[in-house]
């Protein structure tokens, strides 16, 4: 946690923004900061609505992946279903949205296991997982140029996967080790009972 007040000795203060890009999905803003020195720098950062991540659980044990090509990276990763929140949309909303649009599931039960700064140097992009299960199979919705496929993986094997460091999705590793220590009975969960989108 911060505290401004002790913190007072570590804190950029804002004098001015400059747009540099604004895209249809990126928006790069540079801003002018006076430092704790009272110099100034300027600091280019991505403005992002945020994003949600789901961990859809099967009664069996497996969790419902999708495999997508990342054009940055040049590759298909294994991934959980995940999502730019919309301008106002709630998070649990965005998150049940997501996981109908990409994997054709909704869920009767949902609880939120964390949030984080997904790469707090260079965007404003704050991410959230949520756990779903009681998952009924349906028609995915996925948006125009958009190809998925759905994979439902073991639990233990997406573990053992990450273990071998073959999980280069950080928000899938990380959701997955919350979801152990769940597992394991070291971290509750609270969760609420949802009617599913039709």
């Amino acid at each position: 946690m911060t505290n401004p007040k002790l913190d007072a000795h570590l804190t950029e203060h804002f004098i001015r923004r400059e747009e540099r890009l604004s895209g249809s999905y990126l928006h790069v803003v540079r801003d002018t900061v006076t430092l704790p020195d009272s110099s100034t720098a300027t600091r280019e950062f991505i403005v992002h609505p945020g994003a949600v991540a789901v961990i859809p659980l099967m009664d069996d044990g497996r969790v419902v992946m999708v495999r997508q090509y990342r054009h940055p990276v040049g590759q298909v990763l294994l991934e959980l279903p995940a999502g730019k929140r919309d301008p106002n949309e709630p998070v649990l909303a965005c998150a049940m949205r997501e996981l109908q649009e990409e994997t054709g599931y909704t869920a009767g039960q949902w609880a939120r296991l964390g949030g984080f700064h997904n790469a707090a140097a260079y965007s404003t992009e704050t991410m959230e997982i949520w756990v779903a299960r009681e998952l009924r199979a349906g028609p995915s919705r996925l948006d125009e140029g958009e190809f998925v496929e759905v994979a439902e993986v073991p639990l233990e094997a997406l573990l053992e996967q990450l273990q071998q460091g073959q999980m280069p999705d950080m928000k899938t590793a990380l959701a997955l080790l919350w979801l152990a220590r769940w597992r394991a009975s070291a971290w509750p969960l609270d969760w609420q009972t949802i009617t599913p989108l039709d």
